[in-house]
């Protein structure tokens, strides 16, 4: 995996890097309880973690646009520090609260068609290009963003809690990273409706009536 830091300042994690085992009995190392359901959900999202670690391994060979590549650097680094970040808080070994992926820059999207290129599944993984990693990267994001979401609803842990809506928000800063790169290049084109259309749809919802005060 690749373990580069980050530079000044843009550090993922205030998370220490150690890692212990935990005991039988429901309870932590330092005898703090932890919950049957959120133990699983916690275990449902370190295996997608582990797996969106993986597959991002197996895109990098495939990545041949720089811009694309410090993308991948980037949000590779922020996955593994998530990971260790919840196995550390399961092991009480946590430290300060982790630092969420940088919020994208604004730019505005482009709207409309513009020839898109036909697509298809590959025959093989020769053919696999930058648009197949980047718009894989954006599944990685989009199914954790769901994983961390619905695992964080009912934590009994207020800590968990926060460390699993905080990788939420990251992931999907991390989508939307990859939404506006793959927009500019054209590799996500956002179709239109009518103007007539998307203005009726619009205008058909209004505000709700003042109530009368009693």
């Amino acid at each position: 995996m690749n373990n580069q830091s980050f530079p000044q300042g843009q550090n993922p994690t205030g998370y220490s890097m150690g890692i212990t085992g935990i005991p039988q009995g429901g309870h932590s190392q330092q005898g703090q309880k932890i919950g049957a359901h959120e133990l699983l959900m916690a275990h449902e999202v370190l295996s997608g973690m582990t797996n969106g670690i993986n597959s991002f391994e197996l895109y990098q060979p495939h990545i041949t646009d720089s811009q694309l590549l410090g993308i991948w650097e980037n949000q590779l680094r922020f996955m593994q520090s998530s990971y260790q970040n919840i196995v550390n808080y399961l092991h009480n070994r946590g430290g300060n609260q982790a630092i969420p992926y940088r919020t994208p820059r604004p730019v505005n999207p482009m709207y409309g068609l513009r020839n898109p290129s036909p697509q298809h599944p590959n025959n093989n993984m020769n053919q696999i290009d930058d648009r197949d990693v980047a718009s894989g990267m954006m599944g990685c994001a989009k199914s954790a963003a769901l994983q961390c979401t619905w695992a964080a609803l009912e934590c009994a842990d207020p800590n968990l809690r926060n460390l699993l809506a905080g990788c939420a928000q990251s992931a999907i800063n991390r989508a939307y990273e990859l939404f506006q790169y793959m927009n500019q290049k054209g590799m996500y084109q956002v179709p239109t409706l009518a103007d007539n259309t998307t203005n009726t749809m619009i205008q058909s919802y209004q505000a709700p009536s003042t109530m009368p005060m009693q």
